[in-house]
């Protein structure tokens, strides 16, 4: 029911315009960035934003924004927003497949099935592929993909919990899948890496620039 009711909070059309910008930006967001983003006055944002910390869809903190960590001028430190890192997932009526997976999981990890499930996660990549592009690919799946210069990194991990208890067994198989994503799109100039970073999925993207 929790689940459920924090979902629900992102019907309201402004709630949910708050929750995409920062959830998508990657980093701490002050109400008033908030509230430009989403085309509100400040103190709507400010109600919004609260409701989405009471929710469990965003965390909340103080930082001292315009880039003065302290001292004289610096100001007083303003509240800010980032996303949540909990996991909702709402189905009606309420199913488990998270318990399953994580058996799963357990399983290939107690056989040492890697390979076995590298191959499968591979197959099931290509699959996944369609038309294309790469993006919208990924965007698709629930990697939301963003550009860091010559690299696509990916904010989100959609095997989080997954990868929280079998780290090895569910980035290697992510690997997998991305490699075979790109294969079934037929991008053979795109490296698909593993390139951990902290808060986001362990794979990135760059183009194989060698003749």
């Amino acid at each position: 029911m929790e689940d459920l009711q924090a979902v629900a909070l992102l019907s309201d059309p402004v709630r949910r315009a708050l929750y995409d910008f920062v959830a998508g930006s990657g980093r701490e967001i002050g109400r008033e960035e908030a509230a430009r983003a989403a085309g509100v006055q400040r103190t709507l944002a400010a109600f919004h934003l609260d409701k989405l910390v009471e929710g469990g869809l965003l965390e909340s903190g103080f930082a001292r924004l315009g880039g003065r960590s302290g001292g004289p001028g610096s100001g007083r430190p303003a509240k800010v927003y980032r996303r949540a890192v909990t996991e909702r997932t709402v189905s009606v009526p309420p199913r488990d497949y998270r318990t399953v997976a994580l058996v799963l999981a357990e399983v290939v990890d107690r056989l040492g099935g890697d390979e076995l499930a590298e191959a499968a996660a591979r197959r099931v990549g290509a699959r996944f592929a369609g038309a294309g592009p790469l993006e919208d690919a990924l965007r698709e799946r629930g990697y939301e993909p963003y550009r860091d210069g010559d690299r696509l990194r990916l904010r989100n991990c959609p095997f989080h919990v997954l990868s929280e208890e079998h780290p090895l067994l569910v980035c290697s198989m992510n690997l997998a899948l991305c490699r075979g994503l790109v294969e079934g799109l037929g991008e053979p100039e795109t490296l698909v890496e593993s390139d951990p970073r902290r808060g986001e999925c362990c794979v990135s993207f760059s183009k194989n620039n060698e003749d």
